[in-house]
Parts: structure tokens; C-alpha cells; sequence
């Protein structure tokens, strides 16, 4: 379908749910609610709709898969309507794609996904008892979370950690969401996998597999996959200032991730293009860079190429904007991260004109997860914004239900004029 197309289609869909109005859903949602969504849908509004709903139809957004590229040339298109002018900046990746992984038990079969950066199986999968960690069966069950975005402790720490250390054969992980389902886990060990077969499995089994856990159940756990060298795409794009010898101001946001990701990337990457859209309509004062990693999922490696060419860029930048995850969720509390006192001063001061609060501020020092951790590492001057979601990484990550429009208005609106007046700055 042409970028064209994918763009009117976004919104004639939502209009022509709220029209039927008839006990019809649209993404599973009622259409009364999605009717008070599209009450407020003018001007910007109507675009961030179209943005979101538009990212959630092209499918799972796993790196180098059909749905990723699909991103790619629909972010390009949307920086051309902006003004400026794309680029596609390729990186080599192994695309990981699951064949058969499942567990089990006795004649029931559990469906999984396999952990990415660890080991995996072949068709025939292995065999042995199951048990819990530390006991002396083969396969050990492991339940994890439950797990939300403003967590400040590390989720793969823990149980887990110690699990992929033991001399287990293979791990049956149960991770918890803010909603019972499967919730994946990111891989940051791609590069360099580790530890025994690990399968994620929904929460939904954990109160039976624990009990044939603890009667050593015979199983059969299988995390066939199949490795396919691919190419993967960052997506950036350069508004040229009045003066390119001040330092840039860099705007970067992931654009890849488990499932269809709507709020989880979805906010970010709309949020992404109306700084765009304000930047290229106002002539900077420096030039101003932005960038859309893939590679997020899989351990940041979309954000290691982009600055691979651009070693000094972590510190020579302006400032850095991170625009993170679930910007935009439904009634959910934010946390921003910061690199020093001007930078905190300057999001505080943008998002209270919107009038947003800033809910949490992570510790002085402290290093934030995701990319942002890797500009904190670098001595980079930053922010970044993150807010808290029930469908982080799980398959309910899906528009409308998972994105509040007029909320990601304001903190649309917040960023891209505060990035203006940076984008101005001449000291």
C-alpha cells in the first residue's frame, strides 16, 4: 500500500468506526470511547492520531522484519510532509525467527517466546524434569515482575540472572506485566547470548506450571529458531541551521520493539515528527539532528551504528532530547531523567506550560536504562522523558485503547516548542 494511502486511511478508519456508532468496536475498543478520543481530534490532535494509529496497523515491529521496514518508509515520507528531508542509515543484524517453541507437559502444549540473547534449542528441544531454581531438576520455572517502565531496578536482575548462571538445562520464565499476558523481555546481550534455552511463557500459566514444578513434572521445552543475516534501517534527517558551526541539538526516539507497540514507541515517534514539523517551519539557529532507531529490542544496536560514525557526538551535541516510551499512555505518571540542573529546568519549565507535572525525577547520577543510558555513559547533555503503561511489551499495546491523544498533545506541544528554543540558543 503507498505511504499515501497507509496516512488517509489512518484516520477515515477511526472516523468511520465513530459514525457507525452502532455496538461496533474498532481495535477493541467501545464506540463510545473511541467517540470521545475523536471529539478532540483538530489540527494537531487529528495528526498524532493518525501518526500512532497508522505505526500500530503496519504489525510487530521486531527489528529487520517486514513491519519494521514498513516504518521506515512511512517515516520518510511523514519527515518529507514535515519539510525536511529523510535518510536511511542501514545496519547488519541477525533477525532472530522463532519456528517452533512451546513447552510440554504431559498432552498439553504451552506456546512461548524464546529469551533472545540466550541459547536455543533444535527441533527436537530437550527433556528432563521440571523443577525450581536451585533444585536439582532439569528445567527450572522462574517467575519475574510484575514489571512497568518506571521501574528503577533492573528487570533481567534477580532470579533471572542467577538462573541463566545455573547449571539448569533449560529456564521456563513467567514475567509479569501491569496485565496477565505475555510480556517480553528485551535482549541486551544480543551481541553476545548467554546462559541455557530460556522460554517466556504468558502469566496467565503460572499457578499450573508451578504446581508441576513442584511435582517435578516431566517436560519437553523447544526454542527452535531459525538466524537470517538482515539489514535493519535507523531513519534520520538533518534541519540545516543559520549557523553550523554552534553544536546541534540531536532528538532520537526508538521506533522498533516487541508486538505493535502503539503507545510504547507509537507516542514517541509522533512526538519525533511534530519537532520535526516545528523545527524545519522556524529556521534554527544551529542544525538540528534527528534519528528513529530499530535494533531497540535487541540491545540498542540501532543507536551503537548511528553513533558509530559520530563518535563525538555524545558529548559535542547542544543537548540530547530522548524521547522514551509510553508518551501518552492513559492516565499513567511520567519520569524524567537528566543530566544536570539546566536540563531539568528546561523540561520542567516546557512541560508546566502544557500543564503537565513531572511526577518522578530519577537519582542524581543515576544511569537511566534504554538508549538514554548510553548518552549518560558518554557524558552527553540530556533528557530524557519516560512514562509508565499496563500494556508495556505485552500484545494489548494497541491503538486506540493504549493512547490517550489529548495527554500526548501536551507533551507533544511541550517538546517541540522547548526544542525550538534550543534549537535557537546561540551560547
Amino acid at each position: 500500500m503507498a505511504i499515501e494511502e497507509m496516512h488517509r486511511r489512518a484516520f477515515s478508519r477511526l472516523a468511520a468506526a465513530v459514525l457507525a456508532g452502532t455496538g461496533a468496536s474498532f481495535g477493541g475498543l467501545s464506540p463510545q470511547r473511541v467517540a470521545a478520543q475523536a471529539s478532540s481530534f483538530n489540527g494537531i490532535e487529528q495528526r498524532l492520531a493518525a501518526a500512532v494509529e497508522t505505526y500500530d496497523a503496519q504489525g510487530n515491529h521486531r527489528t529487520a522484519t517486514a513491519a519494521d521496514k514498513a516504518s521506515a518508509e512511512w517515516l520518510a515520507y511523514e519527515i518529507r510532509q514535515a519539510g525536511a528531508e529523510p535518510s536511511f542509515e542501514p545496519f547488519t543484524v541477525t533477525r532472530i525467527d522463532p519456528i517452533s517453541c512451546h513447552l510440554r507437559v504431559s498432552e498439553r502444549r504451552i506456546e512461548g517466546v524464546p529469551l533472545f540473547d540466550a541459547t536455543f534449542t533444535g527441533a527436537e528441544g530437550i527433556r528432563g524434569t521440571l523443577g525450581l531454581l536451585g533444585d536439582d531438576s532439569d528445567i527450572a520455572v522462574v517467575e519475574i515482575g510484575p514489571l512497568t517502565r518506571l521501574q528503577s531496578d533492573n528487570p533481567v536482575g534477580g532470579a533471572l540472572a542467577r538462573a541463566r548462571r545455573s547449571g539448569h538445562k533449560g529456564i521456563v520464565i513467567l514475567t509479569r506485566g501491569g496485565r496477565p499476558g505475555l510480556f517480553l523481555l528485551n535482549a541486551p546481550s544480543f551481541r553476545a547470548p548467554f546462559g541455557p534455552p530460556a522460554l517466556q511463557i504468558s502469566s496467565t500459566e503460572a499457578e499450573w506450571l508451578m504446581a508441576q514444578a513442584r511435582r517435578h513434572a516431566e517436560v519437553e521445552l523447544v526454542a527452535s529458531v531459525q538466524k537470517v543475516a538482515s539489514q535493519a534501517f535507523n531513519v534520520a534527517t538533518r534541519v540545516v541551521g543559520s549557523d553550523s558551526s554552534l553544536a546541534p541539538l540531536v532528538v532520537v526516539t526508538p521506533r522498533s520493539g516487541w508486538w505493535q507497540c502503539a503507545s510504547e514507541r507509537g507516542g514517541g515517534l509522533a512526538c519525533w515528527l511534530e519537532t520535526i514539523r516545528v523545527l524545519a517551519a522556524n529556521k534554527p539557529a544551529r542544525d538540528c539532528l534527528f534519528a528513529a532507531f530499530s535494533g531497540h529490542e535487541i540491545g540498542h544496536l540501532g543507536m551503537d551504528a548511528y553513533l558509530m560514525p559520530r563518535a563525538d557526538l555524545v558529548k559535542r551535541a547542544h543537548a540530547w532530547i530522548f524521547l522514551g516510551a509510553n508518551i501518552g499512555a492513559p492516565r499513567q505518571p511520567n519520569l524524567v531523567e537528566i543530566s544536570d540542573a539546566s536540563m531539568e529546568r528546561w523540561i520542567a519549565d516546557a512541560l508546566e506550560k502544557e500543564g503537565v507535572a513531572i511526577d518522578q525525577k530519577a537519582e542524581p547520577g543515576s544511569v537511566p536504562r534504554s538508549e538514554a543510558g548510553i548518552l549518560h555513559r558518554g557524558g552527553a547533555r540530556y533528557v530524557s522523558l519516560v512514562c509508565g503503561s499496563e500494556v508495556f511489551h505485552i500484545s494489548a499495546d494497541r491503538w486506540p485503547d493504549a493512547i490517550d491523544v489529548t495527554s500526548l498533545a501536551h507533551y507533544v506541544r511541550a517538546f517541540a516548542s522547548a526544542a525550538l528554543m534550543l534549537a535557537q540558543q546561540r551560547d
